[in-house]
């Protein structure tokens, strides 16, 4: 089989766009390094003063925030508000102190303030308005009687009773109990026989405990210590019973003892004590009037008479109470 004629292009292919070749290039001379400069005398340019730089800053660092304005020279600082101020402010805006604080010294107005808390700047509208209508009622005051609902009065006593007794019960915390409690002790232990003194009765029994609110005798069992008037031994009451002088009113109606303490007449101990050693003049609930001399004052009762013949007199059942006429010194020849 005989090979077949090679294939031939039918056209050339010719280039499209013809570039005209570019002007002969000619090798640049070789650079040969040159001296080094000679150097150039520094001139020292006048500057300001340089502000100092923060801590652990990198030299050349500016605290001026980028792109930010440069801050604004300040005068010389205001003196802070006076207390006086800050109250003519809140009282004129209706709003707290450290709000006004705040205003006077450059912080949020007391506008936006109330705008941003309408809720409670409401309330010191009322409570401002209270303290309008009432002078001397405090700011703190106000908010009570505005969340508790009560009247002016009815808070203002609540408020007064509360501090009676907080300072009922400092009172007490500050006095000595021991003599006291040395003195019901003993009798349990010797069992002596006891005359009870109530509001319009005697009772003859025997000392077993005493309680918190109570006593305990071996008779007439659990008896609460409001009830009692005087304790004593019988063989001192007997010898008592009739050198005793008496209020025939109240003889004849005993009062009542409140069960507050901040409603009796006496339920703080601290004016006995000045009197320990003196003679005092006691008026009784239920009449009974002593003159006698005080041996000590606890915190709930007092101890009169002599050593070995005491008077046990709880401060509830006192209604009055006044330093004895003392007698005078017999004069030695």
């Amino acid at each position: 089989m005989a090979p077949s004629a090679p294939v031939t292009p039918s056209t050339a292919v010719a280039p499209s766009t013809a570039v005209a070749p570019s002007a002969p290039v000619t090798p640049s001379a070789p650079v040969t390094p040159s001296a080094s400069p000679s150097p150039r005398p520094t001139v020292p340019v006048p500057r300001g003063p340089v502000a100092p730089r923060a801590p652990g800053a990198a030299p050349g660092f500016s605290p001026r925030p980028m792109g930010g304005r440069p801050p604004m020279r300040s005068g010389p600082p205001r003196p802070p508000p006076t207390p006086e101020q800050i109250l003519a402010l809140a009282q004129r805006e209706h709003v707290p102190a450290r709000i006004a604080k705040g205003e006077l010294e450059g912080k949020m107005k007391c506008r936006i303030w109330r705008k941003l808390h309408a809720e409670e700047a409401k309330r010191f509208d009322q409570v401002y308005a209270l303290m309008g209508q009432h002078p001397g009622l405090s700011l703190g005051d106000g908010f009570g009687v505005v969340q508790s609902g009560m009247t002016v009065a009815e808070f203002m006593a609540r408020k007064e009773r509360t501090q009676r007794k907080a300072a009922i019960k400092q009172a007490r915390g500050e006095v000595d109990n021991e003599a006291i409690s040395a003195f019901l002790a003993a009798l349990v232990a010797s069992k002596p026989e006891m005359a009870v003194v109530l509001a319009e009765r005697t009772v003859l029994d025997v000392l077993v405990s005493e309680e918190p609110i109570s006593f305990a005798f071996e008779r007439t069992g659990r008896m609460e210590k409001l009830q009692v008037v005087l304790l004593t031994r019988r063989s001192e009451w007997e010898k008592l019973l009739p050198t005793l002088e008496r209020d025939s009113k109240l003889t004849q109606k005993p009062a009542n003892v409140a069960r507050q303490p901040d409603k009796r007449p006496y339920s703080d101990p601290r004016p006995f004590l000045p009197q320990v050693g003196q003679k005092v003049r006691l008026v009784l609930r239920n009449g009974i009037t002593l003159t006698q001399p005080l041996l000590k004052a606890g915190r709930f009762d007092l101890l009169l008479g002599q050593p070995g013949n005491e008077l046990f007199v709880p401060l509830h059942a006192i209604l009055r109470f006044e330093p004895a006429a003392q007698e005078p010194e017999p004069e030695t020849p």
